[in-house]
């Protein structure tokens, strides 16, 4: 599919797109949040045309899985690239959430072992006590707090980080308050990078599982180059994956230094930006 565009001609062959913030309207709370008809069936026009398209979420499986289903997919980035899926058409909902992955080798995780992800919370906890700290693994929460104050619908659990099973965890997450969110980027271990979602998530994550490394990972596993990329996004989560896109396009309620970077901005989450764009540019 062929783009014009006043500054440079590029072939579109894949495009990503973020979830919250960006393909999904706004809700009430985090649950309500929804997508609608119109962003379906534009996706689905474009990807009978023949362009790849792919979903990159800090979502887990448990709140994204419901979305995904509804799209036309190539593949997937869950946990903000920590689980990755080349082939969503083969998974269901046990198998992503299984600590096994299948034979096939179509699920790749990109996490570290649960021994050191309660390390890592426990000396956390000495250095910031009592701050709200958690691990994610096969989608089960293992928190110091309630989880349901932020998310109604996910598992978790109560822990001390002594009675963690042994597994691959995919993130950690942390809910500093004001007066631990200044100190809390200083004592972060060197083996982990920081990913901050919507102003108050801290996503500890493997260096290598982010959303610009999941962009390169299918783009090379479909055979598509970069320049014929172009990937959504609204927050700093999204930022490195626009820059390594062919084209990086913010919907208008991005956050400022998305909308900086951004090569196009698109209208918001709330008036199907990212469904206009594609109708505007690839249909």
């Amino acid at each position: 599919m062929h783009m014009t565009n006043n500054e440079h001609d590029i072939d579109v062959t894949m495009v990503v797109a973020d979830l919250d913030g960006t393909l999904l309207h706004d809700g009430e709370t985090f649950e309500d949040r929804f997508l609608t008809q119109r962003s379906i069936d534009s996706i689905n026009r474009m990807h009978d045309a023949g362009i790849k398209f792919v979903v990159e979420t800090a979502r887990p499986v448990s709140t994204g899985y419901s979305f995904v289903q509804k799209l036309p997919v190539d593949a997937v980035a869950y946990l903000n690239g920590a689980l990755l899926d080349f082939d969503p058409v083969a998974s269901d909902y046990d198998m992503l959430t299984s600590p096994d992955l299948p034979d096939d080798g179509h699920l790749r995780k990109i996490g570290f072992s649960s021994k050191r992800a309660c390390e890592v919370c426990k000396y956390l906890l000495d250095e910031l006590p009592g701050m709200e700290v958690g691990i994610v693994m096969d989608d089960v929460r293992y928190t110091n707090f309630d989880v349901t104050k932020y998310w109604k619908t996910q598992t978790w659990r109560y822990t001390d980080f002594n009675d963690v099973p042994e597994g691959i965890a995919d993130k950690l997450i942390l809910f500093p308050n004001k007066e631990q969110w200044d100190h809390v980027g200083e004592i972060i271990p060197d083996d982990f990078d920081v990913h901050i979602s919507e102003g108050s998530l801290w996503m500890l994550m493997n260096p290598q599982a982010n959303k610009e490394q999941a962009l390169n990972v299918f783009a090379n596993h479909m055979s598509t180059p970069l320049e014929e990329t172009v990937s959504f996004g609204d927050d700093l989560v999204d930022i490195a994956m626009l820059r390594e896109s062919g084209r990086g396009v913010a919907v208008a309620n991005a956050n400022p230094d998305v909308l900086k970077i951004a090569d196009d901005i698109c209208p918001t989450n709330n008036d199907d930006g990212v469904a206009q764009w594609i109708e505007d540019n690839l249909l």
